[in-house]
């Protein structure tokens, strides 16, 4: 599942988050102290394979580290996009490539659905979940909630 960088971007990306003690720097600094405090971040551990489209591949790249967690084995995915314009389906994408790395958990043999933490490095300077900002703010920022029905 390897594959060759496309780009200069690519391959300065993967050297530098490839190697761990850069990527727990990295992520000890850039990863939010609610989420940061839930990981382990002595235990990264890098994971081979890319979930990036193949349409995709020259303007993407990504990385995924397992590392333990307060509920047990967890994932940090890192997508880096080289693209100038923002992509208006790049939070679908990243759901997508979480849940697939989930299913990689799964198809391991576990049984649990793992935490998958996903992070996106841009080159463009604003980010849109493609909705209203007011609707998206609160769907995105607002605590979540589920009904027992039973």
């Amino acid at each position: 599942m390897e594959r060759a960088t496309n780009s200069p971007h690519d391959a300065v990306f993967k050297h530098l988050l490839s190697h761990r003690a850069t990527a727990r720097d990295f992520l000890d600094i850039h990863l939010p102290a609610p989420l940061r405090s839930l990981c382990n971040l002595n235990t990264l551990r890098l994971e081979s394979g890319s979930f990036i489209d193949d349409e995709l591949r020259a303007s993407h790249s990504d990385i995924l580290y397992s590392l333990q967690t307060q509920a047990g084995e967890g994932y940090i995915y890192l997508l880096i996009e080289h693209q100038s314009s923002a992509d208006r389906h790049m939070a679908f994408r990243l759901m997508r490539y979480a849940i697939a790395a989930m299913q990689r958990h799964l198809d391991k043999g576990h049984t649990q659905l793992p935490l998958v933490i996903p992070l996106l490095f841009l080159s463009w300077s604003r980010f849109s979940l493609a909705l209203p900002d007011v609707l998206a703010g609160r769907l995105c920022r607002s605590g979540h909630r589920a009904a027992d029905l039973w």
